[in-house]
């Protein structure tokens, strides 16, 4: 025989309740699930904002650093030839000027001579002392030509020193300069990696 079960709506109302219950607190579960992952991706998103952000400032001052350092570069380049230039130029005018200086005391040391002899001579009495020229030690070309010579030592002197402060403080330019573009280029690897898991 064939048995029919029937139950009352009386009969069927608590496994109802109890069903409905069980569906909603696995809806409130599912929705809190949601909004918790809805959460994480708004924070990852705006996580993945800062690090392009970030990116493309470090990108940009890498950028920069490239073109400051090319600039440098052009510059002390210039800087230094312009300083060996004027090294090479201010020692050949030393030795020009020695050459000078050498041929003028020789000029007025016979020059000296010859009036000595005139001076012993009959004839009238011109010269009061041997001839000197103006080669004296309070001023004259010799005096001048040995202050020009001077001055050049000195400009050797002051360009070889502005040169070797210019070098280093290039060289420490640019080693600060690729230690920073490193520091830099690490930084935007490690955030492009951390973006792309992200």
């Amino acid at each position: 025989t064939t048995e029919i079960y029937t139950l009352s709506l009386h009969d069927a109302l608590p496994i109802c309740d109890t069903e409905l219950g069980t569906n909603e607190k696995t809806r409130k579960e599912k929705t809190e699930a949601v909004e918790t992952l809805h959460a994480e991706i708004d924070q990852l998103e705006a996580s993945i904002a800062k690090l392009t952000e970030d990116i493309a400032e470090l990108t940009k001052a890498v950028s920069e650093l490239d073109a400051a350092m090319s600039k440098a570069t052009k510059i002390r380049g210039d800087e230094k030839a312009t300083n060996t230039e004027t090294i090479a130029d201010s020692q050949a005018a030393q030795t020009a000027v020695a050459q000078a200086l050498t041929v003028l005391k020789e000029f007025y040391a016979k020059a000296g001579e010859a009036t000595a002899f005139v001076q012993q001579s009959d004839e009238p009495e011109v010269f009061d002392s041997p001839y000197k020229g103006m080669g004296g030690e309070s001023g004259g070309v010799v005096g001048m030509l040995e202050v020009i010579e001077s001055d050049f030592a000195r400009l050797e002197a002051d360009t070889k020193a502005s040169e070797a402060s210019a070098q280093k403080e290039y060289d420490t330019f640019m080693t600060d300069s690729k230690v920073d573009k490193e520091a830099k280029s690490t930084d935007i690897e490690h955030k492009t990696s951390k973006k792309q898991i992200g």
